[in-house]
């Protein structure tokens, strides 16, 4: 078969659309830190190593007719969406029990600016969101990514339609395995976080006449504080380790 310089731009464009719409949602590459340029050179650069990879089985489908080609089109921007969505949820909900553990410590009165995007977030919950990105860029968190891509064409190659059913499936999925691991991460600051107030709670009501509360709430932070320091390190390396069976290993 003959191929024409017009079916290898239409076939590295499908490839385009997959993989950059996997960056535009992925976590790290997302961020609005970084540079709108420096994401499309990146997407592009991934495309067309990608597309060099898998060029035999890209291309038999740039040589449809338009109406089919727009499908494909479609179809391989939510495929690649779809793969940075999952991986988009779990960091999402290590940024909720971030703003949690906040709360439970009595340290979200504290607010600033996120380090990954520009909405506001506590700072203890901008600092756990930060150094597990960190982490997970250190261990080749994008490398996986872009090998999930890559499998992904024998999962779901671009003559197969998105299939919104399966999609929301595993969307589902993600959601309750994400938050699954990360409850079990913030269980012991939810345990000190009750154990801690329902003793103040008590000593206040023995003592009505002095504001324990008040008193008392430097020193639940500093207990939070010193809990979160020697758990920290265990809690990067348990998220980081099941980041690939709660997503990608899908």
């Amino acid at each position: 078969m003959t191929v024409t310089v017009a079916q290898i731009v239409l076939a590295a464009f499908l490839a385009f659309c997959r993989v950059g719409a996997c960056f535009m949602i992925m976590p790290g590459f997302s961020s609005a830190r970084v540079p709108m340029q420096v994401r499309l050179y990146v997407a592009v650069a991934a495309s067309l190593a990608l597309f060099l990879h898998l060029s035999n089985v890209i291309l038999p489908f740039a040589e449809s007719t338009p109406d089919v080609l727009f499908r494909t089109i479609a179809s391989e921007l939510l495929t690649g969406a779809l793969i940075g969505v999952l991986a988009r949820i779990y960091l999402l909900a290590l940024e909720f029990m971030g703003s949690a553990i906040s709360m439970m410590m009595g340290f979200s009165n504290i607010g600033g600016s996120a380090a990954l995007e520009s909405d506001p977030q506590a700072a203890l919950g901008s600092l756990l969101s930060f150094a597990a990105l960190l982490v997970l860029f250190l261990l080749d968190f994008h490398l996986e990514i872009i090998k999930a891509l890559v499998t992904s064409y024998q999962v779901a190659p671009p003559d197969m339609l998105f299939d919104p059913q399966s999609a929301l499936v595993d969307v589902t999925d993600t959601i309750s395995q994400s938050f699954f691991v990360v409850f079990r991460l913030g269980s012991p600051f939810v345990a000190y976080a009750i154990l801690v107030n329902l003793g103040t709670g008590l000593v206040n009501k023995l003592t009505p006449q002095i504001p324990i509360y008040f008193i008392s709430l430097p020193f639940i932070i500093t207990g939070g504080l010193v809990l979160m320091y020697f758990a920290i390190g265990n809690f990067l390396s348990l998220y980081a380790d099941s980041l690939v069976s709660v997503t990608i290993g899908r």
